[in-house]
């Protein structure tokens, strides 16, 4: 796994804090890490963004921002906005390899789902992650909803013959509701791919010792952790 591509179902979904656990818990097996994060929205030049946001919770990582643009926006109407240079999947791409070339593990966390785009000309994650020829983990929500926009993103990944490591959950509820729980069932099902961990609702407000020491057990051993799908009332794999 030398590059992981992150992406998810939409916002305020857990990617950061996703890519925070993935990053920890590389980092407790030995394995140098960077984060890249291609375009950054709605952060001033002065403000933490999300990959500072990682460094804090997982610890020794090399961090790389391609783009800051001020509104919260996509980064294509961010940029266009802020009457600066878009990020264009090449440069993500190019990006991403060279710091494979000094890191055991690079992640690519995008900007809300894959398909956000990154420049006028319709420059996605998916396209990047199509150059790199990466893997790419999902991250989506736990509640009501979560099917159709994760089926979606699995079929465009498939569309594209891009490789779906497998899923995560971003943020699981301690107190989870009927289709919560169902959804455990069904989201490898409509993914077509394996369920591969969840993080519980808070994690990224742990103290950031704790978060590391916890990191790995909310992460299956494919992502090197200890997490059970089984154990947590899951099923890890599609029928």
């Amino acid at each position: 796994m030398p590059i992981l591509v992150i992406t998810g179902t939409g916002t305020e979904i857990g990617k950061t804090v996703t890519t925070a656990a993935v990053a920890a818990t590389a980092l407790a097996a030995g394995r140098t890490v960077a984060v890249l994060k291609p375009a950054q929205t709605g952060v001033r030049p002065d403000e933490h963004g999300d990959a500072d946001e990682v460094a804090r919770l997982a610890g020794d990582v090399r961090t790389l921002e391609l783009a800051r643009y001020p509104d919260p926006l996509a980064p294509a109407t961010a940029a266009r906005r802020a009457a600066l240079p878009p990020v264009r999947p090449a440069e993500v791409a190019e990006a991403a390899a060279k710091l494979a070339a000094e890191y055991d593990v690079v992640l690519v966390e995008g900007a809300g789902g894959l398909l956000v785009r990154f420049d006028d000309e319709g420059g996605t994650l998916a396209d990047a992650a199509e150059l790199l020829a990466a893997p790419v983990l999902v991250v989506t929500s736990a509640g009501l909803g979560t099917l159709n926009a994760t089926e979606l993103t699995a079929r465009e990944l498939s569309r594209r013959n891009l490789h779906l490591t497998g899923i995560v959950l971003g943020s699981w509820p301690n107190s989870p509701d009927l289709a919560t729980r169902c959804n455990l069932t069904d989201l490898p099902d409509v993914a077509e791919a394996p369920l591969l961990g969840a993080l519980p609702a808070g994690a990224g407000a742990l103290p950031p010792a704790n978060f590391r020491t916890m990191a790995g057990t909310w992460l299956a051993p494919s992502l090197g952790g200890t997490w059970d799908a089984s154990k947590f009332g899951a099923r890890e794999a599609p029928l």
